[in-house]
């Protein structure tokens, strides 16, 4: 897979933070069985695998890159709007803040 050797680490970062928030929103999605969560647990994981392992989308990468940011911020804006108790649930903050983190990396320009 050559499309790994051109990834720096902040494109690494992006990509683990955004698997790992779709993963445990797939998670929760599959355990509980609520489809709202399966659906934005795949979304993370297509847009991640859009940005960084589909080379056909290579020139839409800046486009692909702000989709996920606006789909991370809805994330979380949803999660308090939502939540009746968002502040009661530990992991939902500790996820916020994995969501949080991804879309500061996402925000600041790569070289």
């Amino acid at each position: 897979m050559d499309e790994f050797r051109s990834l720096n680490a902040q494109s690494y970062r992006i990509m683990g933070l955004a698997l790992l928030t779709g993963l445990i929103h797939l998670l929760l999605g599959i355990q509980g069985a609520i489809p709202i969560f399966i659906l934005n647990g795949l979304g993370f994981i297509a847009l991640v695998a859009a940005l960084y392992l589909v080379p056909q989308l290579a020139n839409f990468r800046t486009h692909i890159r702000w989709a996920l940011a606006a789909y991370t911020a809805v994330t979380i804006v949803a999660y308090f709007v939502v939540n009746p108790q968002p502040l009661d649930s530990g992991f939902g903050l500790l996820t916020k803040a994995i969501e949080l983190i991804l879309l500061l990396l996402l925000l600041v320009k790569q070289r």
